[in-house]
């Protein structure tokens, strides 16, 4: 058992797909209530504790840890975006024990973007937290301008929980990653999702503009959004405001 600050955590591993899938679970003592899980960006749990931890206030919540830069390897699958969230449907249909509120920052936003509509059944409410790309930074020009403008307003704090699993993830399926990333296309699937959907993105997010999360929650058929304090990685400064809006999204059906 792990503590970070105001609540424990465990490390649990349970099988989906064939595979041993890595998780920190919290609130696990809230056995009533909807149940929260959290898909991290570029497979980096780490800068999310602090949101895991207050929703693990009150909900029993699981952070995902996909595609396994966490632990050695062999990896549950490859870091590309339909496998992971084909893992993630998969965990979630032996996991949890009903439909859950599915949080997912960065390309973890489009990661449980397509859960929710691949699999209705299991998501009760969706939060996308900074969504990433839109078409405009998808090309190596527009990605980078994005970066910079991003990198001023973050904290450098961030390096110490992030830089770890990119390094044990290693530098080729980073890179591989994101550009499966590059390669999704998250407004040709929110059509289809059928839950209520919470978008957030940082005053000072240049990966998830304005116009862009606004044009997701206006095609999302049960679509919202909110602009909040903080950049592209916000939930890792702001992770109290975070679970909170997590927990008003559980509220929201």
């Amino acid at each position: 058992m792990h503590t970070t600050g105001r609540q424990r955590y465990t490390v649990r591993w349970d099988k989906a797909a064939g595979h041993r899938v890595r998780s920190l679970h919290t609130g696990g003592d809230h056995t009533q209530g909807p149940q929260v899980v959290m898909v991290p960006g570029l497979g980096a749990p780490g800068y999310l504790l602090d949101a895991l931890e207050g929703c693990g206030a009150w909900a029993e919540s699981f952070l995902l840890d996909v595609p396994g830069f966490g632990h050695r390897q062999p990896r549950a699958c490859p870091a590309r975006i339909p496998a992971l969230a084909g893992l993630v449907s998969a965990w979630l249909a032996s996991v949890p024990r009903e439909p859950v509120v599915l949080a997912g920052h960065s390309t973890g936003a489009q990661i449980a973007l397509r859960v929710a509509a691949g699999h209705p059944e299991r998501v009760r409410s969706l939060v996308l937290m900074g969504p990433t790309f839109p078409p405009a930074l998808r090309r190596v020009s527009g990605l980078f301008g994005a970066l910079v403008r991003t990198l001023t307003h973050e904290s450098v704090g961030e390096l110490g929980v992030t830089v770890p699993y990119y390094i044990r993830g290693g530098v080729g399926e980073l890179f591989r990653y994101v550009r499966s990333a590059l390669h999704d296309a998250p407004e040709r699937v929110i059509g289809r999702v059928a839950c209520p959907t919470l978008i957030l993105r940082g005053a000072h997010d240049a990966f998830a503009p304005r116009a862009w999360v606004h044009r997701l929650a206006a095609t999302a058929p049960h679509g919202r959004s909110m602009t909040v304090p903080g950049a592209h990685n916000f939930p890792y400064r702001h992770g109290g405001l975070a679970s909170a809006l997590v927990a008003e999204a559980a509220r929201h059906r």
